[in-house]
């Protein structure tokens, strides 16, 4: 079992959960909406051959709700500090969704911390325009894995609105134990996510004011591409074939969730990919 830890930064409160069974370093980031807990197969699958962190990113979670200061610059800092305060000079890392296209802006700026990157169906990562932002109202209400913030005016109403989305479709054991960690009762007696507002709209803006790949990386990287995943066309691949010098494109079974939805699968995959880093 992983143990839940917290760190003090920038004046907020960063909670995290530790598997500390071997030394080689593996942090895994969650995506939009999510907490650190949709790692547990993964990380124990692997718990015996790495150290592994999963943070709750900073408006996830159980870690502190800021009003603001919820961009890349203010996430990475966080995730270096994180680093720092463990004592590794760098990590493997795998991020999913949003956090994928946060791995691509650290590589470009401090590539020397990063030993390997496992990008999980990663979104936007090019630059939006900016006449999209009109359009952010109109996205918070349709993308469907947002249905799930809330409020719901009981708990079986959550788990009712949970149940036809797709991170949760099988309702496994996993699925059920992460989605009891990410709702809470709030004071009005109403229940919601534990994410909030002031992230989801910050951290949106963000995703779509900043480019990802700009520079070309020699960080060895692998894509995991879910079947019913984001990353379906060509097109949507170009940026990564272009930039990323030491790519590997995996496709696995899933939807963008493949960790919750097909974890077996998943785990093989990604644990292959790491294991080849770490006989180089």
């Amino acid at each position: 079992m992983p143990l839940r830890q917290t760190l003090f930064v920038s004046n907020i409160q960063l909670s995290y959960l530790e598997w500390h069974q071997a030394q080689e370093p593996l942090l895994l980031l969650h995506g939009l909406a999510d907490h650190a807990l949709v790692w547990s197969s993964f990380a124990d699958y692997l718990a015996s051959e790495y150290h592994i962190v999963a943070p709750d990113m900073r408006g996830h979670g159980e870690s502190d709700k800021p009003e603001k200061n919820y961009t890349f610059k203010d996430t990475i800092a966080d995730l270096e500090a994180l680093m720092d305060h463990l004592g590794w000079s760098s990590a493997h890392l795998v991020g999913h969704s949003w956090t994928g296209k946060l791995a691509t802006i650290w590589a470009r700026q401090n590539p020397q911390r990063l030993r390997s990157l496992t990008l999980v169906d990663p979104i936007f990562v090019w630059k939006m325009p900016s006449l999209l932002r009109v359009t952010f109202p109109l996205l918070y209400g349709v993308l469907p894995f947002l249905k799930g913030m809330g409020p719901f005016v009981s708990y079986q109403q959550a788990e009712e609105q949970a149940r036809q989305l797709n991170q949760y479709q099988g309702w496994s054991t996993l699925q059920q134990q992460v989605f009891q960690a990410s709702i809470e009762q709030k004071a009005d007696g109403n229940w919601g996510s534990k994410f909030v507002v002031a992230a989801r709209n910050q951290i949106f803006e963000d995703v779509m004011r900043i480019p990802g790949l700009t520079t070309p990386l020699e960080i060895p990287t692998l894509l995991v591409q879910p079947e019913k995943g984001v990353n379906r066309k060509d097109w949507q691949l170009k940026p990564y074939k272009n930039y990323l010098k030491n790519l590997r494109i995996c496709q696995v079974p899933g939807n963008h969730w493949p960790f919750l939805v097909q974890p077996e699968v998943f785990n093989q995959t990604v644990a292959a990919f790491l294991e080849e880093q770490r006989a180089l």
